[in-house]
């Protein structure tokens, strides 16, 4: 798993590469101090994973993440910062952030958050969650659902996606193909016109697709 690392501050990049490097199926092949740094090398390398932080300067993580994923949508980022606010995180995730970890958190969760995040899974701290509920429950929709344009097995999937489940967990719990579930999740964020699994999680939150966690 190849992964670049975007951080100003030259402590945290190197303490997050040498923690990184140790793990046997990791390995940090490039570094940025700032997001235009980070836009540029990501261009170059081709990682599997960007660790983004927020707050840099020339080009902040927003922008960075705005600009990586126009140029290669299916590029994981990983916002790596220390805030927990709905003014950062709604924000990230809505420009294309698959992922989201604080820096107060274990590094053991961190290297589990990232590989989970590898696997087409999404894990958020209790605290960026906590976030997200809120925005959700709080903020009223006043377009027509696009969930009226998805069949029902494309709203069974998307229950699934809101739990967290990759697709091999998904076609296993539907007793479908995985080929299948491919088709579905490409179905589903064309018809809600939506970016990614992440943004297809909120919106299934979002509408009320509650996450039946005894499937």
């Amino acid at each position: 798993m190849k992964i670049v690392i975007a951080d100003d501050h030259h402590i945290v990049r190197k303490g997050l590469t040498l923690f990184i490097n140790t793990q046997e199926d990791m390995e940090v092949i490039g570094e940025a101090k700032n997001g235009q740094e980070a836009v540029e090398i990501t261009n170059k390398l081709q990682p599997d994973i960007i660790l983004m932080d927020l707050s840099m300067p020339i080009l902040d993580g927003l922008q960075a993440t705005k600009r990586i994923k126009e140029n290669n949508p299916e590029m994981k980022i990983m916002i790596l910062t220390s805030f927990s606010d709905q003014d950062h995180v709604i924000p990230a995730l809505e420009v294309g952030a698959a992922g989201y970890q604080l820096k107060d958190s274990n590094p053991d969760d961190l290297i589990i958050a990232v590989r989970k995040l590898m696997n087409g899974e999404h894990q958020f701290p209790e605290k960026v969650t906590s976030q997200l509920l809120s925005h959700l429950t709080g903020k009223k929709d006043k377009t027509k659902h696009l969930l009226d344009e998805l069949t029902k097995r494309e709203k069974e999937v998307l229950k699934e996606i809101a739990c967290g489940k990759s697709n091999k967990e998904i076609a296993f719990s539907l007793e479908i193909t995985e080929k299948t579930v491919k088709t579905h999740v490409s179905n589903i964020l064309m018809k809600l016109q939506l970016q990614d699994r992440t943004q297809a999680a909120l919106y299934a939150v979002k509408h009320g697709l509650v996450c039946d966690q005894n499937l």
